[in-house]
């Protein structure tokens, strides 16, 4: 993994004349169309490259990333001993940092990409600024603030009390939620550190998904094969978050 806060590219901003390019975050796409010029400006195109770590915790989160297209990020917590397990995960309709503080807040997870995309960045200090002159933005990112908290919150529960299988088909469609199609670009390894288990677990229980026709593996893809049937095999906790994001933000909520 590479270590250190990313920054925005050193390319020109995206123009304010053309927003396009910045509907691909859900997020940005719910603002308002002036909201989003005001935006424009500052946010920057970004590649986010797989295993790159956009901050540690106890990290001053600098940059605001929002993730396009498939790309996910996801929040870490990470043990002394070095052990890993995610508590949420971070796609199109979101983003990592800027949602609740900036300055002298320090980070309490680490945030790693888990699935590489595109991204917009912007300052996270830019972003508050606007949040303050904004009524619309304040109250968007507050909403998603919650909705992120029951992520995490449904994720203990889930860890807790539901076996790998049910945890693997959980992440396996929240992740197919943000893949632009049904091939999901994700290793056996990448998977199994995200559940906080041994590949040989992850192993076994993609091998028992795939016999039942569920997905079927490739090398370093994982292709969804009967998206309904994943559904039966997961444990409530995937649709407890979903319903519970289209109340909070209808208006982010994929179609």
């Amino acid at each position: 993994m590479s270590m250190g806060q990313s920054s925005p590219d050193p390319r020109r901003p995206a123009a304010a004349s053309d927003l396009s390019a910045l509907r691909g975050n859900r997020l940005l796409a719910a603002l308002p169309p002036a909201v989003l010029r005001e935006l424009a400006p500052h946010l920057r195109p970004i590649t986010l490259e797989r295993g790159r770590v956009l901050f540690e915790p106890g990290d001053d989160v600098e940059t605001t990333h929002l993730p396009a297209g498939p790309a996910i990020i996801s929040l870490v917590l990470v043990t002394r001993d070095g052990r890993e397990v995610e508590a949420a995960s971070i796609g199109r309709e979101g983003a990592a940092g800027g949602i609740v503080s900036a300055g002298n807040k320090p980070a309490f997870s680490r945030a790693v990409v888990q699935v590489a995309g595109p991204a917009m960045a912007i300052a996270t200090e830019v972003l508050e600024s606007t949040k303050r002159r904004h009524s619309e933005i304040s109250d968007l990112f507050s909403r998603y603030a919650d909705s992120l908290l029951a992520q995490v919150m449904q994720s203990v529960l889930c860890n807790a009390l539901h076996p790998v299988e049910q945890r693997a088909c959980r992440w396996l469609l929240s992740t197919h939620d943000r893949a632009e199609s049904n091939v999901i670009r994700l290793t056996q390894q990448s998977l199994a550190e995200m559940l906080g288990v041994q590949r040989t677990t992850v192993s076994g229980v993609a091998k028992a998904l795939e016999h039942r026709g569920l997905i079927r593996q490739h090398h370093g893809h994982v292709e969804i094969l009967d998206r309904d049937g994943l559904e039966d095999a997961c444990c409530e906790c995937y649709r407890a978050v979903e319903d519970h994001f289209a109340v909070l933000l209808p208006e982010v909520a994929e179609d």
